[in-house]
């Protein structure tokens, strides 16, 4: 596990998001066999689920990302995982050892059932404070998932030495362009 890991279940979000970088365009869901091999990876059942459905939720969940991250968000982007999540009903489960679970209600299947263990996910995140560190990188051409462990939890960037020196490069160029201007 790195530093910028999701801890528990934020970890399903953050593989999701990241399954396509945003920079080299390669998607691991449209390759062939993605959608089974990210269903092994994490546990979930996703019989006749198409790479395009899973590509829905992954971009509708990367927009609260980017949010979190100081960002706007695309377009139609959370009117999109507000739609996806009503169509994803969760129980609450009582455990053996008396805590409760949220979980997908009985005969959710394929997408809606995925949709559902985020929700659950997200849920939990939101109580603990863990779901508001995990964000999508500020710079366009990157976007890709983290989980910011910031004291003050107000990263902009996955990368520093990459994407956050980008950004003050360009931005130092600007300044320095209106100046000789």
């Amino acid at each position: 596990m790195s530093e910028s890991d999701a801890p528990g279940e934020l970890g399903l979000v953050q593989r999701l998001v990241n399954t396509l970088d945003v920079e080299t365009g390669e998607d691991r869901l449209t390759a062939p066999g993605g959608v089974a091999r990210f269903a092994d990876a994490n546990g979930v059942e996703l019989p006749g689920v198409t790479a395009s459905q899973l590509g829905e939720l992954r971009e509708a969940l990367r927009a609260v990302l980017l949010c979190h991250a100081g960002a706007e968000p695309p377009p139609g982007g959370l009117a999109d995982l507000t739609r996806m999540l009503r169509e994803a009903p969760l129980v609450v489960r009582p455990a053996p050892d008396g805590r409760v679970e949220l979980v997908p209600a009985p005969g959710v299947r394929g997408v809606a059932a995925l949709t559902a263990r985020v929700a659950a996910a997200v849920a939990v995140g939101e109580v603990s404070g863990q779901w508001r560190r995990l964000k999508a990188c500020h710079a366009t051409e990157c976007a890709w998932a983290y989980y910011d462990r910031s004291p003050a939890g107000r990263r902009r960037w996955c990368s520093m030495s990459v994407c956050g020196s980008r950004a003050k490069m360009r931005s130092y160029r600007d300044r320095r362009r209106a100046a000789g201007e």
